[in-house]
């Protein structure tokens, strides 16, 4: 099992915790890392390119001339193709891009996004995470102690004080154990997890 320090809210070092190999020590596998990001993205996608068809589009109800003996093609509906205010051939429709991953899959690509993080000496410890008040400025210290800029900061449960503090500083997100993915720990610097945090983690993915 690895061994990491702990620090307190000043930046100290406070002790060491060892960190289960189940969830933090797996061998790294790009592959599915790579796919969840990919999903998580693609999950987003709005996909709402739309163009009506001929069925779509209002009128053409009535047959615009008689079938023969009028000299022009016969016509069946204003709203063909070929008619101004017609509906398209093809419209393109609002598309699904999402795809599904399996259970298992997105669990080992997490536990490869934190144990790669480990590795890259871009995981803290903190041993609590507590705040008075909801002050920004109180947050960035905390930051500033770990000398820490672009940072995920996870808390096992929601602290508005934590949460509402941490908003309006560029670079950093909070999260929950309940909520963190891929993504998330890939994009910024450093993960900053508390201790109850890695416990949660630890128990959920191990």
């Amino acid at each position: 099992m690895a061994n990491v320090s702990v620090y307190n809210m000043e930046g100290n070092e406070v002790g060491t915790m060892e960190l289960n190999d189940a969830v933090f020590g797996v061998v790294v596998n790009d592959h599915l890392v790579h796919m969840a990001v990919v999903s998580q993205l693609a999950n987003k996608r709005q996909g709402t390119q739309k163009a009506k068809t001929r069925s779509e589009v209002s009128g053409g109800g009535r047959k615009p001339w008689r079938q023969k003996g009028t000299g022009h093609a016969r016509q069946g509906s204003t709203r063909s193709p070929q008619w101004t205010g017609g509906g398209v051939v093809f419209a393109p429709t609002p598309r699904d891009y999402s795809f599904k991953m399996n259970k298992k899959e997105r669990r080992l690509a997490l536990k490869s996004a934190l144990t790669s993080r480990l590795q890259e000496n871009k995981l803290i410890v903190l041993d609590d995470l507590k705040l008075d008040e909801v002050k920004t400025k109180a947050m960035q210290n905390v930051l500033n102690n770990l000398k820490l800029n672009k940072a995920l900061v996870v808390t096992k449960e929601n602290d508005n004080n934590v949460v509402l503090s941490a908003r309006n500083i560029p670079g950093v997100q909070t999260a929950l154990t309940s909520t963190i993915n891929v993504y998330d720990i890939l994009k910024y610097n450093t993960v900053v997890l508390t201790k109850a945090a890695v416990e949660a983690i630890e128990e959920v993915y191990a």
